[in-house]
Order: structure tokens, then C-alpha cells, then sequence
């Protein structure tokens, strides 16, 4: 079976390093027009761009500020022309301990901080991405939506990442309301549900719990790569699987199984 995504212009968040950028890669390698999404790494992220060929563009959002990924949306729109396929992949982990641990502790006012900052990136960003897209895909004949959550999302995390955890399962609703809400107006969304991948952002885990804790009830003996999941997100965003919608793929190793 050939993928051929030719044509279509696609939006990936965080998608300078990781898990975003082997998905854009892979979209990129399928024939899609890419729009690299980036908040700090700049040229990371237009290499990711220049690598792709095919048009594809780096944009720069801080999708934790107010408006951000609003106009992000309204950024690409304006280059590209449309959006077919949005990836919300973007995301952030950040420890919080609930309470005093040693050097541990964090104040009250820090902890809101770091819940606020999770929320933002990893639930409104990709709510308000949604909002723009749905009529933009509903006056082009729809679209897709694919959003990146975890294993997180239906297992939980370790106390110290409660609010990823929380993020991680209010994206998942989220993207299951809109694949029920908005099917007839030929939109599908799907989630992927990863467990713990090697990337740039699971480094702080790694160092603090070490490999072995992360390889913990993984059935192949080996972490997930981000290149491990970029072949299913081109499935999803090719049309070949549109009567998954409103489904959660899990891609944990056989860590966690529903």
C-alpha cells in the first residue's frame, strides 16, 4: 500500500525535535507540504524545513501565550493557502512534587505556575488550533486532526507528573468529542497514545529515574523511537483510515494495554 499525501498541507506543532519532527519528516517523504512548527529552536527547526523540500516553512509560536496558537493557525493559512491535516504534537513534561522533598519543594505559587504552563501547551493550544481548523475544514471538505497524547492519558504518571497526565486525558476527550461532533461534515480525529518515546523532552525522566524504570513492562526490551510513530500519523492523515476516527492508537511498546 503507497501513502501519497501529494497536495496536502499539513501542520505539525513542535515539530523542531522528537516525536514532531519524525512526523513531519515522514509527511514530508509522503508528499505532503509541511508547516514546521517551532517555539525556541529556530534553526532546528528550519532544517527540518529545508530537509523536507516540497515548500515546507518553519513557524515560530509560544503556544503557552494567549492567542498564540490562534494566529499561528492564521499564519500558515496565510502562506499556505489551507490546511488539510493538523498534528497537535506539541507538548510539555515538567516534574511538580506535590510537596516538600528535600530540594524538592516547590511553592505553591511555582507549582500553579508550571500546572497553568502544562495546560496551556498541552490542552488550550491544541483546543484553540482545533477551533480555527473546524470551519476552515468544514468550507474545503474537510480534514483531519491527529493529536498526540500518551499512555498517560488512561494509566496516569508518577505524582510528580499529575498535570501532564491530566493535560494528556483532557486532549484525548477533547479529540474524541470532536471525531463525534464533526464527522458529517467529513472531519476525522484521531489520538495517538504513546508510551514513554526517546526524545529530547523524556531526558529530565531518564536522569532522574534512569532507562531501566522506562523500559519498565516494555514487551520489546527497547524504548519507542520517535520514528516508531511517524509511519501510523501518515496512515491517519492519508484518508486510508478515516473510519478509525474518534480512536485512540496505542504505540507503547505493550507497556500499557486497554
Amino acid at each position: 500500500m503507497t501513502l501519497d499525501l501529494s497536495g496536502q498541507h499539513v501542520l505539525v506543532t513542535g515539530a523542531s525535535r522528537g516525536i514532531g519532527r519524525a512526523v513531519a519528516e515522514a509527511m514530508s517523504a509522503a508528499g505532503a507540504r509541511v508547516a514546521v512548527h517551532y517555539h525556541r529552536r529556530r534553526e532546528a527547526a528550519q532544517a527540518v524545513a529545508e530537509a523536507a523540500g516540497g515548500g515546507a516553512r518553519a513557524f515560530q509560536a509560544d503556544l503557552a501565550a494567549d492567542g498564540a496558537a490562534g494566529a499561528l493557525f492564521d499564519d500558515v493559512l496565510g502562506a499556505f493557502g489551507r490546511v488539510d491535516v493538523l498534528v497537535n504534537n506539541a507538548g510539555v513534561a515538567r516534574s511538580l512534587p506535590l510537596g516538600a522533598s528535600g530540594n524538592d519543594d516547590v511553592s505553591e505559587s511555582n507549582w500553579r505556575a508550571g500546572w497553568q504552563q502544562t495546560m496551556a501547551v498541552n490542552l488550550r493550544a491544541p483546543e484553540a488550533l482545533c477551533r480555527r481548523a473546524i470551519p476552515h475544514f468544514q468550507n474545503n471538505g474537510g480534514g483531519r486532526i491527529i493529536s498526540v497524547a500518551s499512555r498517560a492519558a488512561f494509566r496516569g504518571d508518577t505524582p510528580e507528573y499529575l498535570a501532564y497526565a491530566a493535560s494528556k486525558a483532557g486532549l484525548v476527550a477533547l479529540t474524541r468529542s470532536l471525531a463525534r461532533g464533526f464527522g458529517e461534515d467529513g472531519i476525522c480525529a484521531f489520538t495517538l497514545a504513546p508510551g514513554f518515546t526517546r526524545t529530547d523532552m523524556a531526558q529530565d525522566f531518564i536522569d532522574a529515574y534512569g532507562e531501566e524504570h522506562a523500559l519498565e513492562g516494555n514487551a520489546l526490551g527497547r524504548l519507542t523511537e520517535p520514528e516508531d510513530l511517524a509511519p501510523m500519523a501518515v496512515l491517519l492523515a492519508s484518508g486510508r483510515a478515516d473510519h478509525a476516527t474518534g480512536a485512540t492508537i496505542d504505540l507503547n511498546a505493550g507497556s500499557y494495554m486497554r
